[in-house]
């Protein structure tokens, strides 16, 4: 792809869309953009109106007629793997993918890098990474791993938007997951610093789990390794320590509808709780997976059509607060074709969080609003951004995607920019197309062209990233 040319944060850039996603509304609008943010909204009836606000402001005028404007979508759970396992991913890769689905900030997992996210000495590392590579803006997950509550205050200083833990094996030796002792002395330390734990919400227990003894190239197989018993367990756990602790709490890549009666009794109760599903559940089913297509393993595992069908209603009820994409690439060869027992856990889709949550949600009714509020809005709020972006308001962020909802297109290899490009979308046609991502202003992606250097800042707090430099 050619490059664009580098723009000025700090000049004026002006937005111009019949169908720009406000907070509650789709509406023909202008958005005066300055230093960066949204400085000024002017709604307009018809062209004339525009144009008579056009002329009283001096700046590029970017007119996108019919085209959707919306907040760029905010993707808080992304595995980039750097440093230690770069071809896997890495900030230069996955956040070009991200540009190009129109995903404006992603939020790194404290794994699968090498160091993990566990103590302030290993995001330093990562931030060194990071720098001058990301085309996106970029926040960082700490982790809680047994033992390390002491070392969750200095990265919490350094800003990290939370912490996530494991309740069952992670699958790198480097992220020990975490017993009931272990969760409890992180959320009485998590309380007094007003930060959030992320649990994965799996528990191996005394019969929830048996020895596979089908064959290994059938998901079916699989699947019976990850019944939604673990699920069910671990979540009954982490919302009873959840509630005991008045500790904020979340739930990632909830896979089991099964949960959901946890889930909403937990909150009904008063806990503060919010609790996530993921691209892949809402997509695909287990009848639908081949024989031997290991591209299709994740954790917890996707289950049957009738669970996805509970899950798209519970993010139209709102017991489920947002859609993320989990994603979580590997090299090839660690996925064992062929055998399901073997292959790494893991979805690569970060490219089409945008097309993928279209593709389903049209199809169920959910409109722009509600599919904004579940991409960009309310995992701003789970990662305390929402201050500064997730929605197009006066002062905010200048973060949009601009996208073709009724316009088509096929995954191909050709076109995604994920290091690694097997994806159990390939051959799969998605609707909605993004034409361009902005990032602060910026034109990061534009019609087939990258920005000719990456635009996209380290979320972290500035006094952190001052002093490392």
């Amino acid at each position: 792809m050619e490059a664009l040319n580098s723009s000025n944060i700090s000049q004026v850039t002006i937005f111009k869309s019949s169908n720009i996603v406000l907070v509650d509304v789709i509406l023909p609008a202008i958005l005066i953009v300055l230093n960066g943010k949204i400085d000024r909204i002017y709604q307009y009836q018809n062209e004339s109106e525009a144009e008579k606000i056009l002329n009283n402001h001096n700046g590029t005028v970017y007119d996108f007629g019919s085209l959707v404007l919306m907040p760029g979508v905010i993707d808080s759970h992304v595995h980039v793997n750097e440093p230690g396992r770069t071809d896997w991913e890495g900030f230069a890769t996955a956040t070009r993918a991200a540009a190009v689905g129109g995903v404006t900030t992603i939020v790194d997992m404290p794994l699968n890098s090498i160091p993990p996210t566990t103590t302030l000495e290993n995001l330093i590392v990562k931030v060194k990474a990071a720098e001058g590579k990301t085309s996106v803006d970029v926040g960082f997950w700490g982790g809680v791993i047994p033992r390390n509550e002491k070392n969750l205050k200095d990265l919490v200083n350094a800003g990290v938007v939370g912490f996530k833990c494991f309740m069952c094996p992670s699958g790198v030796d480097e992220f020990p997951y975490v017993q009931e002792k272990d969760i409890i002395s992180a959320l009485k330390e998590l309380h007094s610093l007003n930060s959030l734990l992320a649990f994965h919400a799996e528990m191996e227990s005394e019969g929830n789990v048996s020895e596979p003894t089908g064959n290994p190239s059938f998901y079916s197989t699989f699947l019976e390794t990850r019944p939604p018993s673990m699920e069910l367990r671990a979540l009954e756990v982490a919302t009873t320590y959840c509630k005991n602790s008045n500790t904020r709490c979340h739930i990632v890549h909830l896979s089991s509808a099964e949960g959901l009666k946890i889930i909403k009794e937990a909150k009904s109760a008063g806990v503060n709780l919010t609790a996530e599903t993921c691209h892949h559940y809402l997509n695909i089913a287990a009848e639908d997976i081949p024989n031997g297509a290991t591209q299709y393993k994740c954790t917890p595992p996707i289950r049957q059509k009738s669970n996805q069908d509970e899950l798209w209603k519970a993010l139209k009820d709102k017991d489920l607060d947002m859609v993320v994409s989990d994603h979580s690439p590997c090299t090839e060869d660690l996925k064992t074709p062929g055998n399901f027992l073997t292959a790494w856990g893991g979805i690569a889709s970060l490219q089409f969080d945008l097309s993928l949550m279209w593709t389903g949600a049209r199809q169920r009714n959910f409109s722009l609003i509600e599919v904004s509020k579940l991409l960009s809005a309310n995992p701003a709020k789970l990662v305390g951004f929402d201050k500064f972006k997730g929605t197009i308001k006066e002062g905010m962020d200048a973060d949009f995607v601009i996208w073709n909802p009724e316009d088509k297109f096929t995954v191909e290899r050709s076109i995604i920019y994920h290091r690694n490009k097997l994806t159990p979308y390939e051959g799969r046609t998605l609707f909605g197309v993004v034409v361009a991502t902005v990032v602060r202003g910026q034109f990061v992606y534009n019609k087939g062209k990258f920005a000719d250097v990456p635009k996209g800042q380290l979320l972290l707090n500035k006094e952190f990233l001052t002093k490392i430099n």
